[in-house]
């Protein structure tokens, strides 16, 4: 099993919460990947729902706090969203290229997430899934790890291990990383 780490950094600074760090920590064992991300700060001044106990999937998800990741096989240009909400509500899309061809992946049902520490200071989320589910055999991935923060005050900031273009852009290939 492979463990890699990434700080996720706002691309805005400015529009940032001050004081909060956003950490990330990818485990790949064969087909499993698991994706933890933890949040420390003062996280009073942000949206983090309660889980509703009864998560859905759900559109849009985006537009307020939402744990994200992006998945592509090496040099396809086919990629996977993948959206995470504190409810627990979340979603799963595929695009055919650069944001054309958007529709609910079917592959998945649901969308196991958990909630290992929630305080006044940290947050810990964590989704863990079965990559057969999208690809078959031992292939070469790239991952874009991302975060939607919304805070109290209506103000949002996006999250990303690096932001290469003028706007936030997570569909951006060049802001992938080579997981495997």
């Amino acid at each position: 099993m492979r463990d890699r780490q990434f700080k996720l950094k706002p691309f805005s600074p400015t529009q940032a919460p001050s004081n909060l760090e956003l950490n990330t920590r990818i485990s790949q064992d064969q087909q499993q990947l698991k994706i933890t991300y933890q949040l420390h700060g003062d996280l009073a001044q942000l949206l983090l729902p309660t889980p509703t106990g009864q998560p859905q999937r759900k559109n849009d998800l985006w537009q307020t706090t939402c744990f994200e990741f992006f998945l592509a096989v090496f040099n396809a240009p086919e990629y996977w969203e993948f959206n995470l909400a504190p409810t627990g509500d979340w979603n799963v899309y595929s695009f055919y290229q650069y944001r054309r061809n958007m529709k609910e992946a079917n592959n998945f049902s649901n969308l196991p997430l958990r909630i290992l520490n929630h305080d006044s200071s940290r947050y810990e989320l964590q989704t863990e899934i079965n990559l057969h589910s999208i690809i078959a055999g031992n292939i070469s991935l790239e991952i874009a790890l991302t975060t939607v923060i919304a805070d109290k005050n209506s103000n949002v900031s996006y999250w990303a291990i690096n932001h290469p273009g003028s706007e936030a852009d997570f569909h951006r290939r060049d802001g992938f990383i080579l997981l495997s």
